[in-house]
C-alpha cells in the first residue's frame, strides 16, 4: 500500500506542493511580519551563484555542499543589501535590487561559459516542473521515495523545528527589534539563521518546483493570512492552510486547463488573498465598508 501511495504521481505532486508551500510559510510569515519578504525573492534568485560556485569547486550537483553553498549564498546577498543600504545613497529596497540581479547574472553568465553540459540551468532553478517528480526516487526504509518528498519532508521539519524552538525570540524580533536586543534574545542572529533557512528550503525545492513557486509560497499565504487574524499562532497556521489549499486546489485545475502545474498553484495562492483582500471581516474591502456604513448609521 505504501509503495503504491509513493508510485502514484497525482498523490506526490500534491505532497510536494504541499511540503514546499508549509515549509515556505513558516518562514515567510515571520519574513511578512518584519517587511523583508522580497528577500526571498532576491534569495531564491541568487542562489543561482552559489549552486554554480560550489559545482565548480567540487562538481557536486546535489547534497550538503550544495545546501551549504546556497545557504551562504544567501547570507551574503542580505550582507550586500545591507552594505549598499548602509551607504544612504540608495533605499533598502533599491538595494535589494541592485545586488540580487547582480549575483543571479553572474551566476547564469558562469552557467553559460563553465557548465553548459550539466542539468544545471536557469530554466531549472525558477520553474523546475513538479509535475515530474514522482521519476525521481531514491531508496529509503524499502521504498522507492521521490527525492523532492525526502528533501523537503526534512526541510519542513527542520523549519517547524526552529520556529517552535526560537518562537518567543521571533515573535518579539518581529514587532519590537529594539526590545528584543535590549533583552538579549539576539534578533540580529534569528534574522539571519531565518535567512539562512529560507536559503536552505528555497534549494530543496528549486529542482521540485523552482523558484517561482517557493516564492509565491513564501509571500503570498503569510501575507493573506496577515489580513484574517492578529494572532501570531493562527496566522502561521492559516498561512500553511492557505498554502496546501493552492497546491489542492491548483494541481486539478492545471490538469482540467492543460497548463502550468506550477503556475496555477501560484496562481492560486493570488485567488486565495484577493478572497482575504476583499473578504476578511476585519482588514477587507467589504469589512470596511460595512464598518463605515454602520458607524455613520449610529
Amino acid at each position: 500500500m505504501m509503495q503504491a501511495f509513493l508510485g502514484d504521481p497525482m498523490a506526490m505532486i500534491l505532497l510536494t506542493g504541499a511540503l514546499v508551500a508549509t515549509s515556505g510559510a513558516l518562514l515567510g510569515t515571520f519574513l511578512v511580519l518584519q517587511r523583508q519578504s522580497m528577500l526571498s525573492d532576491a534569495i531564491s534568485h541568487s542562489i543561482v551563484f552559489g549552486i554554480v560556485v560550489v559545482w565548480l569547486l567540487t562538481h557536486a550537483q546535489s547534497g550538503p555542499l550544495q545546501i551549504a553553498g546556497a545557504a551562504l549564498t544567501g547570507v551574503l546577498t542580505v550582507f550586500l543589501t545591507e552594505m549598499v543600504a548602509r551607504t544612504r545613497r540608495v533605499k533598502r529596497d533599491a538595494a535589494i535590487g541592485l545586488v540580487f540581479p547582480a549575483l543571479f547574472a553572474a551566476g547564469v553568465l558562469l552557467l553559460n561559459l563553465y557548465a553548459r553540459d550539466i542539468h544545471i540551468d536557469s530554466h531549472t532553478v525558477l520553474l523546475g516542473e513538479i509535475g515530474f517528480v514522482w521519476l525521481d526516487t531514491m531508496p529509503l526504509a524499502g521504498f522507492e521515495v521521490p527525492q523532492a518528498v525526502v528533501w523537503m519532508s526534512v526541510a519542513t521539519l527542520v523549519n517547524l523545528g526552529f520556529v517552535l524552538a526560537c518562537y518567543k525570540e521571533l515573535k518579539l524580533a518581529s514587532f519590537d527589534w529594539q526590545l528584543a536586543a535590549a533583552l538579549g534574545l539576539a534578533p540580529t542572529l534569528m534574522f539571519y539563521l531565518l535567512l539562512g533557512l529560507t536559503s536552505v528550503t528555497a534549494v530543496a525545492a528549486f529542482d521540485a518546483v523552482g523558484a517561482v513557486l517557493f516564492i509565491a509560497f513564501v509571500i503570498v499565504p503569510p501575507a493573506t493570512a496577515y489580513l484574517l487574524t492578529d494572532r501570531l499562532s493562527l496566522m502561521l497556521l492559516l498561512a500553511v492552510l492557505v498554502g496546501v489549499a493552492s497546491t489542492l486546489c491548483g494541481y486539478p485545475l492545471a490538469v482540467r486547463l492543460d497548463v502550468s502545474i506550477g503556475g496555477t498553484m501560484a496562481s492560486m495562492t493570488g485567488v486565495f488573498l484577493l478572497l482575504a483582500f476583499l473578504l476578511s471581516p476585519r482588514y477587507g474591502v467589504l469589512g470596511h465598508w460595512r464598518n463605515r456604513r454602520v458607524k455613520y448609521s449610529g
